[in-house]
């Protein structure tokens, strides 16, 4: 996830990290409101953003992930804790924050909600001594105005010793060096793209408030959390680190879903909502996704319509990302003639869902079946150029208001009968006053296509691990 500047409005931002761990009842739940964050950096440098990040998911997502079931003390339960999410373009970057309270006595932080992360790490000001060692190409982690984790300070805080298994076998970032068997475990978290996160990591608690009838916190315990001392790439200056939302045994998603019914879900706010708008990181059951109308105290739409299932595919040489069958996709009622192979794994191609990308992007194949298909359609307006997109189009009529032209239905066929219907301002999106663009990116082919953020804005999603089951449903995603 490293270096994602991700420059269209979108970067979560969740204020009170909440969940807990004991003393549950069915009736607990949290809420993590995912925030907003809102001044655009240029397109040019989202889409390179975009194309850095799949470097990154070609090499890494790919690679034969080291695992290790993630440790829980407490008993799985029916209760949920949510946090808020919110969009984070106003700092630059198209990712989504989440509020983040970790160590005793707690600590907040503002962390990047991440699917495609399996270490949650927290940027940290430690003793000269006790940092892992240095890198001139690496930045402090304190060397900006933001928070720092300082280890001392916590009671709960444990190193994980470099000789120990979980250093060697279930961190596959972890460094080769070990002084002494009690020296701890450093790593060096790098990406396709050259950005890094560097430190040691160690085991800690998250402070969690459970809402029900009466508020309550708790502590989740045994989080596998990186005390990064130094990084590159100026993405992570808007953020105090990651919250690793990917599939992996020691991941924050299946460290907490493993207590919580065995699922998480969000719901991400339109990029161009105001700046205030939040929506929620829900772990456990969320009642907006199982009922045929959004319930008022979660991420809903009016009348929403019952979510739509398809399954969540795990596939272990995609992790920590989250691979979907994908079928077909259609535009203005058509299914376009793209080859199965772009869809299949096996036969080089695949589909994940990924928060820390934003716009999507298609392999080759795909990208020129659904383009000429939306061009088609458009052809009408009159063609503008702007990077980083091949069709921008003129969307302001002689009389300076905006042009009567309906923007071409486009739909992405899941397995299952499950069928997304994203509103079209997810795929021709606003690039320029009067300026409206095809917001897909073209991938490599062979190669993985990715459905971004902005494709997924609006809707509720939930990601089942324990049933691999993927539910998604219309939303506007505020609370």
């Amino acid at each position: 996830m490293a270096g994602r500047r991700l420059a269209l409005l979108l970067v979560a931002v969740a204020a009170a990290f909440l969940a807990g761990a004991s003393g549950r009842r069915a009736s607990d739940s949290a809420r993590f409101p995912l925030l907003r964050l809102a001044a655009p950096a240029s397109l040019a440098d989202l889409a390179r953003s975009d194309r850095q990040r799949m470097a990154f998911i070609a090499s890494h997502g790919r690679r034969r992930t080291r695992e290790t079931a993630a440790g829980s003390s407490a008993s799985s339960a029916a209760a949920a804790f949510a946090m808020p999410l919110t969009s984070g373009a106003y700092t630059g970057i198209g990712q989504y924050f989440v509020r983040f309270r970790v160590g005793t006595p707690a600590q907040p932080f503002l962390l990047v909600a991440d699917t495609g992360s399996d270490l949650t790490w927290v940027k940290c000001r430690r003793p000269a001594s006790a940092s892992a060692p240095a890198n001139s190409s690496l930045s402090p982690a304190d060397s900006g105005s933001g928070r720092a984790f300082r280890p001392e300070d916590s009671r709960t805080w444990a190193p994980i010793s470099c000789a120990s298994d979980t250093c060697t076998k279930s961190l596959p970032f972890s460094l080769a060096t070990c002084p002494t068997p009690g020296s701890p475990c450093a790593y060096d978290y790098r990406y396709k793209d050259g950005s890094a996160a560097r430190g040691t990591v160690g085991t800690e608690s998250a402070t969690i408030a459970l809402s029900g009838r009466e508020e309550r916190k708790a502590k989740l315990k045994g989080l596998v959390l990186g005390c990064t001392s130094s990084y590159t790439d100026p993405s992570f200056e808007a953020s105090d680190g990651v919250l690793s939302l990917g599939y992996s045994g020691i991941s924050f998603a299946s460290h907490a879903a493993s207590r919580f019914g065995g699922r998480f879900s969000y719901c991400l706010v339109d990029h161009l909502s105001p700046r205030n708008a939040t929506s929620y990181l829900t772990f456990g059951p969320n009642p907006a996704v199982s009922s045929s109308h959004a319930s008022p105290s979660s991420c809903n739409a009016a009348a929403a319509p019952r979510a739509r299932t398809t399954p969540l595919l795990l596939d272990r040489r995609m992790r920590p990302f989250y691979d979907v069958s994908l079928k077909a996709i259609s535009v203005a009622g058509e299914f376009l003639k793209i080859p199965r192979a772009v869809w299949d794994v096996e036969a080089g191609g695949g589909v994940i869902l990924d928060s820390g990308t934003s716009l999507t992007v298609l392999a080759k194949p795909a990208y020129r079946a659904v383009v000429a298909a939306l061009s088609k359609e458009l052809a009408g307006l009159p063609r503008v150029t702007m990077d980083p997109f091949e069709y921008c189009y003129n969307w302001t009529s002689p009389s300076g208001e905006d042009a009567d032209v309906a923007v071409p239905k486009m739909a992405v066929h899941f397995a299952g009968a499950a069928r997304l219907e994203p509103p079209g301002k997810s795929y021709v999106i606003d690039a320029a006053p009067g300026v409206k663009c095809i917001g897909l990116q073209e991938g490599p082919w062979p190669g993985i296509s990715v459905i971004g953020n902005i494709l997924q804005q609006e809707h509720l999603w939930e990601f089942d691990i324990k049933n691999r089951r993927l539910r998604f449903q219309r939303s506007r995603c505020t609370h």
